[in-house]
């Protein structure tokens, strides 16, 4: 059994679905420690000028070490400037007015719920649906696992019989160097090696790394064979560890 483990994301980029889309059972990292100004809370739509920012406004000051799952969202009217930003740049989209309508229910209704990880996970879920990923959900904070960093991890997929652990790039400085944790549990690890496909957009030149959004607005029911084609064979440790040790030695 495949599993990957990472925090939830707000709307997220292609690669977090091909991520979901290539394991058995995704785990949203959700008792673990938020981060401000992260992807938890933030991420950019494809605009005449580029990559713009939209952030959720969220609950901070002296809430210090508060856990994803706790975070209250500050401003339950921010879906207004939201959707009005989305529906700036991708009403000329092919597929904008098949997807905007609930789209935009879901974001009013869970932004009314207060939680930044019930918005999220809400969202990850309906674009799962729409995309047709198959893949098992579960919540972290469920699975009731102890541990730190790569402890945890390792804990979580223990508990749920996982033989591979399939890690995002840009978790390998640290799980390189934790990563007897879960071998000494007898979980493989491999790394996900995905490449950004092109595809019909608005406001050439094409720009990668947008919202999900940008792809299904754009290439509808042609979205999760496009997505599918940017994934390339996992990477094992070694390959990475060379990927890493290169980095290191030109800075």
């Amino acid at each position: 059994m495949k599993i990957a483990i990472s925090q939830p994301t707000y709307l997220p980029w292609l690669g977090y679905f091909d991520l979901i889309d290539q394991v058995d059972i995704f785990v949203f990292l959700d008792n673990v420690q938020f981060q401000r100004q992260s992807w938890q809370h933030r991420n950019r739509l494809k605009t005449p000028s580029g990559l713009h920012w939209i952030t959720v406004p969220v609950r901070f000051r002296g809430r210090f070490g508060q856990r994803i799952n706790e975070v209250e969202i500050r401003d339950t009217g921010f879906w207004r400037n939201h959707l009005r930003a989305i529906e700036l740049n991708y009403r000329r989209t092919p597929f904008f007015n098949e997807y905007f309508e609930e789209l935009s229910s879901r974001i009013k209704t869970r932004a009314s719920g207060a939680l930044v990880a019930d918005l999220d996970i809400d969202l990850i879920e309906w674009f799962m649906d729409l995309l047709g990923i198959r893949s098992s959900v579960l919540l972290s904070s469920q699975l009731e696992q102890s541990g730190k960093r790569m402890e945890l991890l390792a804990n979580i997929c223990n508990s749920l019989g996982a033989r591979q652990y399939v890690s995002p790039l840009g978790s390998a400085a640290y799980l390189l160097q934790e990563m007897d944790i879960l071998l000494d549990k007898g979980i493989d690890v491999a790394f996900q090696h995905y490449e950004h496909p092109q595809y019909s957009q608005l406001f050439p030149p094409f720009c990668p790394y947008a919202s999900i959004l940008d792809l299904i607005f754009n290439e509808g029911h042609r979205a999760l064979d496009i997505l599918r084609s940017g994934r390339r064979a996992p990477l094992i440790p070694e390959e990475v560890g060379a990927l890493v040790a290169t980095k290191a030695g030109a800075r």
